[in-house]
């Protein structure tokens, strides 16, 4: 058994690193009440926005007029991958479960992968195993403005509409609540709206005219629409993290105060053995100075 002296030892360590985890949680939890209010204030404009070119591609067919080139579907021969992780650890398993599901997602293709990686987690991991590294985003920071991740939509649509990409889909983690965030992988381009209702035109949106034609904005809108994507993509990864390091944080300082609370119990049983050891010694000396 550790004498005293270790146990004392052990029990300020713990201390030591129960206060940072605490100040840890405190932190992230700041950070990602900020990232939730941000990623809910873009969720019904994205949806809008997807509504709004229904309701103009749904006005358009029959028309005669072309497929707009990002909603061009081709047969997928090079497909790519845009996948957002953190930049650091301390968040649990949401790093491990992006990466096992954009791994996955790569051995169920039947082609080649390029993969624009934003986070350094995702890069590392990728880098090691070999996969074909098109563009790499790092420290994009805790709250990533649209200027951040348009660079990341300019590859995209040049690689696109260059016929480079034939399929490109977004990976990241979805904000659910603060203990549950989702690995999600799903169709970025070409892009593919909802169907519209019968009469043409999405029952939420009204009665709308296009100035000066359909046509003419829904090419403005496309690539608004992807631009806005990735950077949603970035908002729910971002209050992903932010909420998966709170919870992981509690936890390990919860299992901190567990640690000292059953090396305190150990301490006092080691102080209570010592103190046993002491009493013995003196009285069997006292009793050997009396026989003598």
């Amino acid at each position: 058994m550790p004498n005293t002296r270790q146990i004392r030892q052990r029990i300020r360590s713990v201390t030591s690193t129960q206060r940072i985890t605490s100040a840890m949680e405190l932190i992230a939890a700041a950070k990602m009440r900020r990232a939730q209010q941000r990623v809910l204030a873009t969720r019904p404009y994205s949806t809008r926005l997807l509504d709004l070119i229904a309701d103009i591609v749904a006005r358009q067919s029959g028309s005669g007029d072309d497929i707009h080139p990002l909603m061009q579907v081709r047969e997928p021969s090079n497909i790519g991958l845009i996948l957002f992780t953190p930049d650091r650890g301390l968040c649990g398993g949401l790093n491990a479960n992006l990466n096992r599901a954009a791994y996955n997602f790569g051995l169920e293709q039947e082609h080649p992968v390029s993969q624009i990686s934003v986070g350094k987690k995702g890069n590392d991991f990728f880098s090691r195993r070999g996969r074909d590294i098109r563009a790499e985003f790092l420290n994009l920071g805790d709250f990533p403005e649209p200027i951040d991740t348009s660079p990341i939509a300019r590859i995209v649509l040049e690689d696109y509409e260059a016929g480079r990409l034939d399929r490109v889909y977004l990976g990241y983690a979805t904000f659910v609540n603060n203990a549950v965030q989702e690995p999600t992988i799903r169709q970025l381009l070409p892009v593919e709206p909802p169907a519209a209702s019968e009469n043409g035109a999405s029952a939420s949106l009204g009665d709308y005219e296009y100035e000066p034609d359909a046509a003419t904005v829904l090419g403005g809108l496309l690539p608004r629409y992807v631009e806005m994507q990735i950077y949603q993509a970035a908002l729910e990864n971002a209050a992903s993290e932010q909420s998966a390091r709170m919870v992981a944080m509690r936890a390990a300082t919860d299992a901190a105060g567990e640690m000292i609370d059953a090396l305190t119990l150990e301490y006092n049983k080691a102080r209570q053995e010592t103190i046993t050891k002491e009493l013995l010694d003196l009285v069997g000396g006292v009793a050997a100075l009396e026989k003598a």
